[in-house]
């Protein structure tokens, strides 16, 4: 097994930094495929690899516009996988979805007529901030490290003749349009990839350049290829800076991240601040995998969304255009997934990177007339109103409320079929005969089902600001998830234009667009974590709803039943993907936490760190919403409705928390024994009515008493 001998070589890596919590971080955590049936919940298609993890084990700074990590397969889904032998580049952006991977370089020596070499685990480490690797063909040793807007390269050749450098830039995740290299000095190299947008590079060797070799400059054919003078020994360093607007900013990042800093300096600096966050939160207790899975996953949410301002603040604009501002512009939050609980997390610790991600989507609604969503929702009322609520409102308050109520109620922007939503109460699909996982149409109860969320979201705005109107319209749409409940069936099921209820119906069939978005009706069924008391009355009442949800967790699920990203399965839950991430934590509000524990135990123990290494996650991390929820299931505190500020307490692993809040207080949670089971809550030493304690603790600082038995 490869897995303890790179736990060795990571702690090895961090020894010399004698710190205390960058040494449980294992970042190739989530780059090993899932493949067990068991877990998954049917048997992989031929030639199919899970969406389990799509992780990137290189090296990023928090939040940073620079993700400098090794590619060995383009089209897939953070460009690393680690059944994968041979590496093709070391690639300076990445998501872990199917796209950036952008400026891929390489160093070369004797190659042939394909680019990539072989390697082994056995010869590969990272740490934060750091990555190496030894590549087998080529005989060269390469570290990795970065700051927050450029890349630092350090290759140690065997032979100090023919040594080359590849610049692959007709290749990334993205079809690359466009790209351009050019020689502007003995060593300085500069240019650009195009896919819809551009990247700008300059970068610096430590050497002189021989010759730049290049083929169909511009074209997908190809490529070019720097030739490092001969006669220099020792290792050959490239510093390249990025940028999303000109060559002139990547320069400039450059100078001013790296400047003349050695290759240890900038590792250093990518440690201490990596160190810095990671100790804001503390724990004792638990198993030594746990507090790896704990700081690894905690590392993970953290690096998405990314920075895209250079150093003099211009970035290029949602109409493409260069702007200019006094914060930092980022790219917008993956929402559809991470308003559930990273988001939050996001503001707990990087306050001043969520404002600033508020700028970022007030200046796309300034320039587009909405607020962004991504993919599927308008989550970023939820995510907005959720800051806000906390105490992050050193924005535009009004002018992005505005924004939002127009993400609400105008048609052809933020939200597919509002006017029906709006006119009906509820978004109907058409009437399809034999529709299949991937029947294109309006994801209707989904839709619904979010968009009444996000109503009691943006309300909660609007009661805060005084705009009592709004609020009452909101509220009453916030109860619109009711209008997809058939009573017949106690599920929430799709509805025609007419307002008859879908037939055929198998509730365990799996939709990625028909009815449901990417789940099936099992799995939706119990999403109203804005109203769980209403929720609840639809089932009947508490026994109703507790028979129902006993159910999601034990009815079998169908392994004929397959669809990508709807995977690992305990019973009908699908921890694999986001749509039901709620419903473990649902029994609490009848008043059985125990049953709840059990399921989050289940999934904190069994569905992380998993397969043959310790290396695969059990669904796809989603820019960082599957560790964020591992974070905060770990920790006790679950941001069960995420708008509102206040949190679910559970049991945590661990025997004790300590959480340095970003206003400079103290948190503590305790949990004394082993038992597993809530009796308790005591909150600065008095007994807590009810499960959820408020947002006040961050702020004042506290302590948390967990009674079990």
């Amino acid at each position: 097994m490869r897995f303890p001998f790179i736990v060795m070589m990571l702690l090895a890596a961090t020894s010399a930094y004698s710190q205390s919590y960058t040494k449980y971080v294992n970042t190739f955590i989530g780059t090993a495929p899932l493949t067990d049936p068991k877990i998954l919940g049917y048997e992989l298609p031929r030639g199919w690899r899970s969406w389990a993890g799509l992780t990137f084990p290189g090296s990023s700074l928090p939040n940073a516009m620079v993700q400098l990590s090794p590619m060995t397969e383009y089209g897939s889904g953070a460009g690393y996988e680690y059944e994968d032998t041979v590496i093709l580049g070391f690639t300076h952006t990445n998501k872990g979805h199917w796209n950036l991977c952008n400026i891929p370089i390489l160093p070369l020596s004797n190659p042939g007529e394909k680019f990539g070499s072989r390697f082994s685990h056995k010869k590969e480490n990272a740490a934060p901030g750091f990555y190496q690797v030894y590549l087998d063909d080529y005989n060269v040793q390469v570290n990795l490290t970065s700051t927050l807007r450029c890349g630092y390269h350090q290759y140690t050749y065997k032979n100090n003749t023919g040594r080359q450098i590849l610049f692959d830039l007709a290749r990334a995740n993205n079809r690359v349009s466009n790209w351009n290299i050019e020689q502007v000095g003995n060593n300085v190299l500069q240019g650009f990839q195009q896919m819809g947008e551009r990247i700008y590079f300059y970068a610096i060797l430590n050497t002189n350049i021989e010759k730049l070799e290049k083929k169909d400059e511009g074209q997908r054919s190809g490529f070019a290829i720097v030739h490092v003078a001969n006669g220099q020994a020792g290792n050959v360093e490239l510093k390249i800076g990025l940028s999303f607007v000109s060559i002139e900013n990547a320069k400039q990042n450059l100078q001013q991240e790296i400047g003349n800093k050695t290759f240890s300096q900038v590792r250093n600096e990518a440690t201490q601040k990596w160190e810095t966050l990671l100790s804001s939160i503390q724990v004792k207790g638990g198993t030594e995998k746990q507090k790896q899975m704990f700081y690894s996953c905690l590392y993970r949410s953290f690096l998405w969304p990314a920075l895209r301002s250079d150093v003099n603040g211009e970035f290029t604009d949602a109409k493409r255009q260069v702007a200019k501002a006094d914060f930092n512009y980022y790219t917008e939050p993956s929402l559809w997934d991470t308003y559930r609980n990273k988001d939050v997390l996001l503001g707990l610790i990087s306050p001043q990177v969520t404002l600033d991600v508020i700028k970022s989507m007030k200046d796309v609604g300034d320039k587009r007339g909405f607020i962004p969503t991504f993919f599927h929702g308008d989550h970023g009322a939820s995510s907005i109103a959720g800051a806000y609520l906390r105490g992050i409102d050193n924005f535009d308050v009004k002018g992005t409320y505005d924004i939002l109520l127009k993400n609400a109620n105008v048609s052809g922007g933020a939200r597919p079929h509002i006017t029906e939503y709006i006119e009906k109460g509820y978004i109907s699909d058409p009437d399809i005969p034999n529709p299949n996982v991937e029947t294109k149409a309006k994801a209707g109860v989904s839709k619904t089902l979010e968009y009444s969320y996000d109503d009691y979201s943006l309300a909660q705005m609007a009661k805060k600001l005084g705009d009592t109107a709004n609020y009452r319209i909101l509220m009453a749409r916030s109860k619109n998830y009711k209008n997809m409940f058939d009573p017949s069936t106690r599920f929430m099921r799709g509805r025609l234009e007419n307002g008859e209820w879908i037939k055929p119906f198998n509730p365990q069939y799996p939709y990625y667009e028909y009815m449901y978005r990417e789940a099936n009706a099992w799995q939706v069924s119990f999403f109203a974590p804005h109203d769980m008391k209403g929720l609840i009355e639809l089932y009947g009442g508490a026994k109703g709803f507790e028979s129902k949800l006993d159910s999601l967790f034990t009815v079998p699920w169908n392994p004929k039943h397959i669809a990508r990203n709807v995977e690992t399965m305990i019973g009908q839950y699908c921890h694999g993907n986001q749509p039901d991430h709620e419903a473990p934590f649902a029994y609490y509000f009848i008043d059985k936490p125990e049953k709840s524990q059990k399921m989050i135990d289940t999934i904190l123990n069994s569905l992380y760190g998993i397969g043959e290494e310790g290396l695969a996650l059990c669904g796809m991390d989603d820019a960082g919403e599957m560790s964020a929820w591992y974070v905060f299931g770990a920790l006790g505190l679950y941001t069960y409705s995420a708008t509102d500020p206040e949190y679910l307490v559970t049991v945590p692993l661990f025997d004790e928390v300590k959480w340095k809040t970003s206003t400079g207080k103290l948190l503590t949670i305790t949990k004394p024994g082993k038992g597993r089971s809530l009796t308790g809550i005591k909150v600065n030493g008095k007994e807590n009515k009810g499960y959820f304690v408020p947002h006040d603790l961050f702020k004042n600082g506290g302590k948390i008493e967990i009674a079990t038995k």
